[in-house]
């Protein structure tokens, strides 16, 4: 197929010259000179037709039967008994539809690239009393290395220092940063969230986690078949008829123009034209919608899925810990509580500081400068803010320091963080931070159903009882809790035997699985770089919500493709049996089939139009300009 050829230069080379051929020859032939005007409509068809079969032989020998063909089978009958008008004019519809698939095929994205781009290229090792920056080739296990706060550990290995504040999102999900003590393992890919601290290495950079992710990425988009175009389902039958009628027109008539005539309206360009032009109106649509969906391949698939898996952290939830209450002792008032805390917290930069920094900024608060600050790594800080003793941290932290704390207080609900707060040595109180739900979830879920999907799959690494307490009462067919990246990647296969899957996710850790999943749809405004570029579909507004129009538009093209495909067979049936009887010759044929594409064509840009259910154009307006 045209549209298969590495340069898509090529492509619109072949339709100009084409387009060239059949106006100039029009020219001469209208000035009196049939022979010349014949010369240059062979010489225009000729490029078109030579590169349609080193393509058709390209895919025979991958076992391919496509509807070029028949295409090829009009040009080379046309040429072949002197009908060279009829000869351009197919080879003229059949370049403009590869150039039009061409464009709705573009998949510019760059898998690996993220990926790789966050790689350390180098680390800081400890030798002989110094610090050399080495590269990562270089580091062997036994090697200890420095990890400074906001480093991306380079190789896996156990944390040498007292204590480490990593944030292991990007590979397992979980948005609390954990606390890891001496001897603890730390998977490379993991971002220091707290103090420099010491790694000590027990893998080189190749044997690492997150070199394996980036391998698994590679292996999962290689074993992924590329799809055959719509199109090409219906060549088998559609050319054993096409090659039957013109072959009985012949021996019945002897007369072989009648085959021409026959072959030349059964050119599938409604085939080849329609499809990508409803195809590209669909994404064009959906991108509308904050939805871009990266070629018509993809928005085919979109329209048939089955099963949806998805991921928790980032995904189902919002991903970032939000401030759920204030449960103060002792007559403090909350507003105080937070304000207090959150000014203390603007001195460190652990995740949950920043969070209950960001929620009293919500409520309009003017923090005040912190004095005297200082943070224990992982644990707390303390300070005085505006002349009063502060203490913010873990409960362990903050007891250790407030006598009267004996524990008394808020309990922890499953996959919540508690922070404790002391002021001028009293608790003063706890705050609250969780992972919520994205609101609307639900509903997300309940049109998901709608739109034909069957069985709906959380797949997460965080634990059982998080993931449990989270997803409580959402109705989901199944929930896999402390998943690596190759479990997920074999989820999505398994599922993949009962139907067609779609893996939503936003994390370095579900790029595997969305590179393997039929279609992956990525979080693509706060997601991971990777992820978007392993991902078939990126969400350009962070709602999940906005998956639904996307799903919808991409069934409503697909059913607009598919009533194109449908009329305009019927149409070239009828024309094929018109030609075999004589009442239509080869140019006439190609001019029918003509009439055919502007008929097709002008119903499959009815997709331009599509409005998904329960949408308006204040949201249209919201997600073009997120």
């Amino acid at each position: 197929m045209i549209a298969d050829l590495p340069r898509p230069d090529i492509k619109t080379l072949l339709l100009g010259i084409a387009a060239i051929g059949l106006v100039a020859g029009g020219g001469i032939w209208f000035y009196g000179d049939p022979a010349a005007s014949g010369v240059i409509w062979t010489a225009a068809t000729l490029p078109v037709l030579f590169a349609l079969l080193v393509e058709i032989a390209h895919s025979l020998r991958q076992g391919e039967v496509g509807l070029d063909i028949v295409a090829a089978l009009s040009m080379t009958a046309a040429l072949a008994f002197g009908e060279t008008l009829a000869a351009v004019v197919v080879a003229l519809m059949y370049s403009g539809g590869t150039v039009l698939e061409s464009y709705a095929e573009a998949r510019a994205r760059h898998e690996m690239r993220a990926l790789l781009s966050r790689v350390p290229r180098s680390a800081l090792r400890h030798r002989n009393g110094a610090l050399d920056e080495v590269p990562l080739d270089q580091i062997e296990p036994g090697d200890r290395l420095l990890i400074r706060q906001g480093d991306v550990a380079p190789v896996d290995g156990n944390v040498a220092s007292d204590r480490a504040v990593l944030d292991q999102s990007a590979l397992t999900g979980e948005a609390m940063p954990v606390q890891l003590s001496q001897g603890d393992p730390v998977m490379s890919g993991a971002t220091n969230a707290g103090d420099t601290f010491d790694l000590t290495a027990t893998h080189r950079a190749e044997e690492s986690t997150y070199a394996g992710i980036v391998r698994l990425v590679e292996a999962a988009q290689r074993s992924k078949a590329p799809m055959s175009r719509l199109a090409d389902r219906f060549s088998l039958v559609f050319l054993l008829i096409t090659v039957c009628i013109a072959a009985t027109a012949w021996w019945l008539t002897g007369d072989p123009i009648r085959a021409v005539a026959v072959l030349v309206v059964a050119t599938p360009c409604p085939l080849i034209l329609a499809v990508p032009v409803a195809l590209v109106a669909g994404l064009s649509r959906a991108a509308h919608y904050g939805v871009l969906i990266k070629g018509a391949k993809a928005l085919e698939v979109l329209a048939r899925i089955q099963t949806l898996i998805l991921d928790k952290t980032g995904t189902l939830t919002d991903g970032r810990p939000q401030l759920v209450s204030i449960d103060t002792t002792d007559g403090f008032d909350p507003d105080e509580v937070l304000y207090l805390a959150a000014s203390l917290d603007q001195s460190s930069k652990h995740p949950i500081a920043q969070a209950i920094v960001a929620a009293a900024k919500a409520k309009g608060a003017s923090l005040a400068v912190p004095d005297h600050a200082a943070e224990t790594a992982g644990e707390g800080v303390a300070g005085v803010v505006a002349g009063r003793r502060v203490i913010v941290g873990g409960a362990d932290f903050v007891a250790s320091r407030v006598p009267e704390d004996r524990g008394n207080g808020a309990s922890r609900a499953v996959g919540s963080v508690v922070v404790a707060v002391a002021i001028d040595g009293r608790l003063a109180g706890r705050i609250i931070m969780a992972d919520p739900l994205r609101e609307g979830t639900a509903g997300f879920l309940a049109g998901v159903r709608r739109l034909g999907v069957s069985r709906i799959l959380l797949a997460t690494g965080d634990r059982k009882a998080v993931a449990e307490a989270v997803t409580k009462g959402l109705g989901l067919d199944g929930v896999r809790s402390d998943m690596t990246p190759d479990q997920k990647v074999l989820l999505v296969l398994s599922e993949g035997k009962d139907g067609r899957v779609m893996m939503v996710g936003d994390g370095i850790n579900d790029a595997p699985a969305l590179a393997a999943a039929d279609i992956g749809v990525a979080m693509g405004a706060r997601g991971a770089a990777a992820s978007a570029e392993a991902a078939d579909v990126v969400l350009l507004v962070d709602q999940l919500d906005r998956l639904l129009p996307g799903m919808e538009i991409a069934q409503h093209a697909r059913r607009i493709a598919l009533q194109s495909v449908y009329v305009g067979i019927g149409l070239s049936c009828a024309g094929m049996l018109a030609a075999a009887f004589g009442y239509l010759s080869p140019v006439q044929g190609a001019l029918f089939q003509e009439v055919i594409d502007v008929a097709v064509i002008l119903n499959a840009l009815r997709a331009l139009r599509i409005v998904p259910a329960g949408t308006g154009a204040d949201q249209v307006s919201k997600a073009a300009h997120p």
